[in-house]
């Protein structure tokens, strides 16, 4: 009973991790900066809503670790991360806690790649709202930045953002990461209204980047157009690249003298004396942590960094550790390519792209705590890896949504037998080949259906209960149609829904071995983390091999863990609203319902049924 009540709290606590703590983490990780004062605070609390949390869901599920440690891009980061620690013993650092120190960095990393691998493995669906929000926040706070900047203008004045934000160059950093957020979400949103709201937010995210004078991150901008017109070829392409045109030409022409007035920033003198260092040492580098100076003539203050990422990776890690750096980007930017149908990957692409530009004239720690440099290219390269783990697991949409127009539409709807319809139309069509066509309304644009679409979500569910071994309709087809409305295509399966079954059984007997079979299956369902809004037996097909599937399984969520207590007493209680499932399962064939879930079910939870069954009986006679 104790070892019971032991593993029952272990799966509540990694549930209540992965499914709230991940995402609370990953926004402040986002979006935090713009308005904490300082950046001590920032690292408390992705240590505390993040990092640390992530180390307990592995401790409690280490057999996660199984389908994380596949993806050769969180190999490529072990191996890099390994070697700069290995280089720590050639390394100059002083003392025992500087070596100690120098160790937590890499783990706070690795702990972000697996973060947001469980994060998108059990709340897929949080990570655009959570995208969304980070931008939102960045937004208002940007509004406020520039509401202070503008009366103060001046030619040689730049911008620094409030907050944990301390100089112009690192400032520029979080503004770029959100003026990708809005282009890409303006280049790959299904609904107009949406630009409405994109464009808007990226202009004001590039006037504080303007701002802030720095240049390089209007060269990464550029870059990350480009790769945005290849990777997600359409219309919108042509208008972005002649926005980028425009763009160019007014930008040089009304900020010619802030962007050239500095020169070179004495850039190429620092790489020269950088790459001189380098070819000294050009294999191993002088490890982790070494001091570096870099002594400019004429200046009395010298500096400390290379002023250039892979500048900077050459130096402390040498070319061993270099080409997995290399290889972390090259890897990340081809599966991104692949699989350019899924939005999110465009999105953390772009971001990479947008960061390997930015560093470009930017350097420093190779290995750094949570700042401005993690949006550059930790944030990006982890999204990557997890989106390449969870696709390969079926927890995302990997096919395109086609355009259906509203003539091909009419044509496919002439020639269908109506299923199911309400005021609005038809919700669910048989076409003519014998295939079905199930329709979902547009939401609206602040509930969840507008972020993840029910349609994407019935065929990502569908995917994922087969990979469970419980039968779901085969996906053929995702659409968007004209009216804003999307559509699943798929092959329905043989056989009768268990509700027209009960009604055709005239055999009491055979009625209750029925019951007793879907007792254990609603059994295997809450034991996998199945938790079925809309289970009812008009959603459960009996096929003709007789095994049991889901159908109408849009609203279907896949928890982490065995359902606990109060979701499977929800779920029966949302079968009860059925006057006919009510009668046959609760009343005359309980007993063999709660006996066939008892097969798998635990008996706190068949005991825990067995009472709100009565307890609702009871309610009902009164």
């Amino acid at each position: 009973m104790q070892f019971s009540y032991l593993n029952y709290s272990k799966q509540r606590l990694f549930d209540f991790i992965c499914l709230w703590l991940l995402p609370v983490g990953l926004l402040l990780l986002l979006s935090d900066l713009y308005f904490l004062p300082g950046r001590s605070l920032h690292h408390k609390l992705y240590y505390g809503l993040f990092s640390i949390p992530t180390l307990i869901a592995i401790i409690l599920r280490p057999k996660e670790l199984k389908d994380i440690l596949r993806e050769p891009l969180i190999l490529g980061f072990m191996l890099f991360a390994g070697w700069a620690m290995v280089s720590l013993i050639w390394s100059t650092v002083s003392d025992d806690d500087g070596v100690l120190g120098s160790l937590k960095p890499p783990l706070h990393l690795l702990m972000l790649f697996l973060g947001c691998s469980l994060l998108i493995k059990y709340r897929s669906e949080s990570l655009q709202p959570v995208f969304f929000a980070a931008a939102i926040i960045a937004l208002i706070a940007t509004l406020y930045n520039l509401y202070m900047f503008i009366p103060n203008y001046a030619p040689d004045v730049r911008m620094i953002g409030a907050g944990a934000f301390d100089n112009p160059l690192l400032s520029s950093h979080a503004f770029g990461f959100f003026c990708i957020y809005w282009l890409t979400l303006g280049m790959t949103c299904k609904r107009p209204h949406i630009l409405f709201i994109a464009v808007p937010a990226f202009i004001i995210m590039f006037a504080a980047l303007l701002a802030t004078g720095s240049r390089t991150p209007l060269v990464a901008i550029v870059m990350a157009m480009v790769w945005l017109c290849c990777i997600c070829w359409n219309r919108r392409s042509l208008a972005l690249f002649s926005m980028l045109v425009i763009g160019g030409i007014v930008v040089m022409a009304l900020f010619s003298e802030m962007i050239l007035s500095r020169g070179s920033s004495f850039r190429f003198e620092l790489w020269q004396m950088a790459l001189n260092l380098i070819e000294q040492h050009p294999w191993i580098g002088y490890g982790l942590e070494a001091p570096l100076t870099l002594q400019l003539p004429g200046f009395d203050t010298a500096l400390f960094e290379p002023h250039n990422f892979a500048l900077g990776v050459l130096y402390y890690v040498g070319i061993l550790g270099f080409v997995p750096w290399l290889f972390m980007q090259v890897w990340a930017l081809c599966s991104s390519w692949r699989h350019r149908v899924q939005p999110l990957f465009i999105l953390a692409s772009t971001w990479l792209v947008y960061g390997i530009g930015a560093g470009l004239t930017e350097g420093g720690g190779i290995l750094p705590r949570p700042k401005e440099h993690w949006y550059l290219l930790w944030i990006p390269l982890a999204l990557i890896a997890a989106l390449s783990i969870n696709r390969r697991l079926k927890t995302l949409r990997d096919r395109p949504v086609r355009r259906l127009s509203a003539a091909a539409f009419k044509t496919l709807e002439a020639h269908a037998q109506i299923i199911e319809e309400d005021g609005l139309g038809p919700k669910v069509l048989r076409l003519e080949n014998g295939n079905f066509l199930k329709l979902f309304r547009e939401r609206r644009c602040y509930t969840s259906g507008s972020f993840n679409p029910y349609s994407e979500r019935f065929a990502v569910n569908s995917e994922r209960l087969q990979a469970m071994g419980i039968p779901a309709p085969r996906i053929l087809d995702l659409y968007q149609l004209a009216n804003g409305s999307t559509a699943v295509l798929y092959q329905p399966l043989p056989g009768q829904t268990l509700r027209q079954v009960m009604q055709s059984m005239g055999s009491p007997a055979v009625r209750q071995a029925l019951v007793e079979r879907f007792g254990k299956f609603l059994a295997l369902l809450h034991d996998k983390g199945v938790y079925f809004r809309s289970l009812h037996l008009g959603n459960v097909l009996l096929m003709d091999d007789g095994e049991f599937a889901l159908i109408d399984i849009a609203d279907l969520h896949i928890y982490p863990s065995p359902l606990r207590i109060a979701l499977r007493q929800r779920n029966l209680r949302h079968m009860q609203r059925y006057p006919e499932d009510r009668r046959w399962l609760f009343e005359e064939q309980l007993p063999e319902l709660l006996q066939g879930y008892a097969t798998l079910a635990s008996a706190p939870a068949v005991q825990s049924l067995r009472k709100q069954v009565a307890t609702l009986a009871q309610v009902s006679r009164t």
